[in-house]
Formats: structure tokens, C-alpha cells, sequence
């Protein structure tokens, strides 16, 4: 059984990651990877150094950059675990119209 470590102050970690940009007709995506043994959880964020990234239409761009992984301390991984459901609802939209114009 593997214990978390439990903190009261954010970690930071640099580490590179790969950025893979598509805008294709097929496709338009970003995904990024991070390098290492990293687990981002609720509350965390990462932030990749560098200038913006644009790629033209119809092209696919792989980058290298840094990236900073700030883990969250234990009070703020609480929070968001408290009221991750209720920013989830804000994203809902529900209809209960028939679908008739009005």
C-alpha cells in the first residue's frame, strides 16, 4: 500500500513535455506529454514555457518545450474536490422544451 504525501505548500516541477498541434480538415487537436513519472491530480496545474503556438491550416507541428507542474497543496486538492461537481453542472445546459418553435 503506497501512502500519499500530504502537504500544506504547492511543489513545483520542471520537466520537459512534447506538444503534438494538428489543424487538419481531419482533425483539429493539441495534446501535450509530459516527460517522467508525473501524476497530475484535481487541483494541479502546468503551465509550458515558451512562445505561442500557431500552426497553419492543414499542417501537424510536434514541439519540444519545458513545462512547470505546480501540484496543489492539500487544502486546495480538498476544495477542488468539494466543489468540482458544481463547476461541472455550470458546463450542463438541460432543455425541457419539446423542441417545438415557439
Amino acid at each position: 500500500m503506497m501512502m500519499e504525501k500530504i502537504t500544506l505548500t504547492r511543489t513545483r516541477i520542471d520537466l520537459p513535455c512534447r506538444i503534438e498541434v494538428s489543424h487538419t480538415f481531419e482533425s483539429l487537436h493539441a495534446h501535450m506529454e509530459l516527460a517522467g513519472d508525473v501524476e497530475i491530480e484535481p487541483g494541479d496545474s502546468v503551465h509550458v514555457h515558451g512562445p505561442e503556438i500557431a500552426v497553419p491550416y492543414g499542417e501537424t507541428a510536434v514541439f519540444n518545450r519545458m513545462a512547470t507542474v505546480t501540484k496543489a497543496s492539500a487544502p486546495e486538492k480538498l476544495w477542488v474536490r468539494m466543489t468540482g461537481d458544481f463547476e461541472f453542472m455550470e458546463l450542463l445546459e438541460f432543455s425541457f422544451s419539446s423542441g417545438e418553435r415557439l
